[in-house]
């Protein structure tokens, strides 16, 4: 029975400003630090044992992937970056405060653009340039709603992380609220109108156990010791 252990990244700078972050590249703040140091530790409390770990491209994942493996004594493990994993791309949104958007477009409006399934942000007009993607052969999207992040994240489950769990291999995944919401609906199949019902916390590992034909056999959210923060 294979184990699949899936992590939103620590508290960064822009979840702390409330702000609308997408691709661009949010440090984590020091209580994001001290978060994914807690969950290395209830991982490695657990006795968790990875053949892998993938995470995006993006430094608050990265960092967070890495701070958990090293307290879980397994930083020697491949680590797999990719922007599949990436946060949904928030267009003109990103850098924009949440609740200026809120007063401005309404609670409906708001509601769809951040929770809804498909509903697209309003779109860059060019789009952002950073090397990363540029050396990735990666072109950058003026806005995704989640089925569109759910589109290019599915692939990479289906070629990289779904066969390592066939052959028995236990998985970490360190990814983003929206990202791992595509991911959540696409493995418990939840419908598109009830997956603005799905929230994921910052550093709060949900582990899933699978059976020999990836069906999902349990899950289980593991919550921190928030007064250690």
């Amino acid at each position: 029975m294979a184990i699949l252990v899936v992590v939103r990244h620590g508290q960064s700078q822009a979840n702390l400003d409330n702000i609308f972050t997408g691709w661009t590249d949010s440090p984590l703040t020091a209580t994001g630090l001290a978060q994914a140091h807690q969950v290395g530790r209830l991982l490695a409390a657990r006795g968790f044992q990875y053949s892998a770990v993938h995470t995006s491209v993006m430094q608050r994942a990265i960092i967070t992937a890495n701070t958990i493996l090293a307290e879980q004594d397994q930083l020697y493990l491949p680590i797999h970056k990719t922007w599949r994993l990436n946060e949904r791309h928030y267009g003109a949104l990103s850098g924009q405060h949440k609740d200026a958007v809120l007063r401005r477009v309404g609670e409906a409006q708001f509601k769809a653009w951040r929770r809804g399934y498909s509903a697209v942000p309003p779109r860059l007009k060019v789009a952002q340039h950073d090397r990363r993607y540029d050396r990735l052969g990666v072109a950058v999207p003026l806005a995704e709603s989640l089925a569109m992040t759910e589109r290019r994240l599915v692939p990479y489950w289906l070629d990289h992380i779904a066969p390592q769990l066939l052959a028995g291999k236990n998985q970490l995944v360190v990814a983003h609220g929206s990202s791992l919401r595509a991911l959540i609906k696409y493995l418990e199949e939840i419908s598109d109108a009830d997956i603005n019902q799905v929230e994921v916390p910052n550093a709060e590992p949900i582990v899933y156990h699978f059976d020999d034909h990836l069906h999902i056999v349990s899950k289980e959210i593991l919550r921190r010791n928030h007064d250690e923060n």
